[in-house]
Parts: C-alpha cells; structure tokens; sequence
C-alpha cells in the first residue's frame, strides 16, 4: 500500500484555498496535519499556528510543508523546514530571490534524504509536454505571449505585490516563463522590457518583452505582452512558429493545444492535482526538483526593464 505524507500548509491565501487545501483533500497520498497562518486561520479538526517555529515546536508529527506565503518571506521559512528535515513544496515564485533559491538548493543538496519541489503549477497543464515533444529539434520562427489578466479577480486586495519583491504583473507572467522553460528546445534571454508601473506603486502593472534564443534566428522576433488590467475573458496564450512551418497555439494557461489550427489537446485545468501527485513520486523516490529557471528570467526582465510611468492604480 502506497505511503500517506501527513503535510503541514504554511500561508492560508486565495491560492491555498482555492487550490492546495481542495487538492490535498482528495489525494489520498496526503493527510493535512497542520496550518500555519499569521492571521490564526484555521480549520476543524487541524491544528492550526502563527508560526512555523510554533508548529515545530508543538511536536505535531508531520513530513512535510507546503509554502503559499508571498515570496518574500519564503526563503527564511523553508530554510527552518529543512534544516528540521521535513520535505518541501514551494509555491511560486520559488523566492523573492534568484539568490535566495540557489541557497536553498544548496541546503536541499546537503541535507540527506530531504526532497524540495519548486512547483510551477502552468508546466502540469495537459497540452505542455506535447507542445514540448513537438518542438524538440526544432528551429523557433516567432514565438509570442500575451498573458492578460484581471488583478482584482486573482489578488483582491493583496498590497503585497505591489511593494519590492511583489512581482507586480510577473507574479502571473511567471508562469508563462516557466511554460517557455520547459518546452522551448534552447534557453531564452531577455533582450528587453518596458515595465509599464503606477505612479503609486513600485511594482509594475504591464509589461512589453523581446527575446533572443539560440533556437532562433537573430532577427526572429520573438515577443510578450502582459498586462494585469484586463477585465472579461483573461488572456494566457503563447503562440509559436517554427522555421518548417508548423504552428503552434497553446491556450488557457496550457490545457490546451491547436497545432496548425486543428485541436491537438484540450483539456481541464488540473495543474494542482499533477502537483501534488508528483509529488508523492519525488517523495517515494527521495528525489526532488528544485528548478528555478523561470525565476531566473523575472530577475532580468527587471534588470535590462525600463520604467514607464502610468496611471495610479486603485482597488
């Protein structure tokens, strides 16, 4: 009979309610074991605490967390994790920094029999590793992203993402990186960006980004454009042409998948679901996957971005 993990979740927001809990729930590879939330959230029957020290304190027996906390309090709470050597599920962004995830990764290496999964939940939707196979080899034409979505619906009220280390509106792009990451056959570097920002804020609001890849010619143009402001139907697409010709249309956050304009792959969102089931693989095998390439790619849009000032921006 397979193992059950009991898991303790460290960060009671939108993502975890909306995703982690509902998911952990039905998997029987998973037992909730405890909470942990500043804002005493808590749930019948679980034990729940202010702390992560709290919680290791309480002898409360539990193999793992997952941490859903905003990114910048993250590195500090699994380093406590694993020096305790308890397994580790990030949500992303893995960190607030690139810094801060090669650290952990180091710690992660040193530290016998502790599995660390940085999770990118975009890469578990069905139609990506068909998109990945299809490109393997191939040479990129265009490639282009437009990854649109409304900040109010996904982060009411959130001040957090606004502030330095918040992301602004790569907290979502991020997931189209890390879609990029995973099916492009040759890295990606960022050329430019125009970080579109609210005068009141620090963090920006929109984005435009050029990109250069050794699986393109130089003057291939390939492209994104995102933007936190769209209301209505929310935009997650990445439109692809390769030099043969082929072209290919993954939509809605990558479930699904046209090639040529014939439908390839379509299917429900269920990223969380394939999280999660992965993993109880990485646990039963002790072996983990700190990747934080997508992360890597926010850090230098950022570097090489250029401020543009707009409108304030208002809840």
């Amino acid at each position: 009979m397979a193992k059950t993990y009991a898991i303790a979740v460290i960060g009671i927001g939108k993502i975890t309610e909306d995703q982690h809990l509902p998911v952990i729930a039905k998997n029987p590879r998973f037992a909730l074991a405890a909470l942990v939330s500043q804002r005493g959230v808590a749930r019948p029957g679980v034990p729940s605490f202010k702390t992560i020290d709290a919680l290791l304190d309480s002898g409360t027996a539990f193999d793992a967390v997952a941490i859903c906390t905003p990114p910048n309090v993250r590195h500090a709470i699994a380093r406590r994790a694993i020096d305790s050597g308890k397994h580790l599920l990030l949500e992303k962004p893995t960190t607030a920094t690139v810094t801060e995830s090669e650290d952990l990764a180091r710690r992660v290496a040193a530290k016998k029999g502790c599995v660390a999964f940085a999770t990118w939940h975009s890469q578990y939707n069905a139609a990506v590793e068909e998109a990945r196979r299809l490109l393997m080899g191939q040479r990129i034409a265009r490639l282009h992203v437009e990854w649109k979505e409304d900040v109010r619906r996904w982060h009411p009220g959130q001040e957090w993402i606004w502030a330095p280390g918040g992301f602004g509106v790569f907290d979502p792009t991020i997931n189209a990186f890390s879609i990029l990451t995973r099916i492009l056959p040759e890295p990606l570097f960022i050329t430019a960006a125009e970080l579109t920002t609210p005068a009141n804020r620090e963090t920006p609001i929109a984005a435009r980004i050029a990109f250069r890849s050794d699986a393109a010619s130089a003057d291939a143009p390939l492209s994104a454009e995102v933007d936190w402001r769209q209301t209505g139907p929310q935009s997650w697409n990445i439109d692809i042409e390769t030099e043969s010709g082929t072209k290919l249309a993954l939509r809605d956050g990558g479930s699904k998948l046209a090639v040529d304009g014939r439908p390839k792959v379509e299917a429900r969102l269920e990223e969380y679901e394939r999280i999660y089931e992965r993993f109880a693989e990485m646990l039963d095998q002790g072996e983990g996957d700190m990747d934080y390439a997508p992360l890597r790619l926010v850090a230098d849009a950022f570097l090489v971005g250029k401020r543009v000032e707009t409108d304030p921006f208002e809840w």
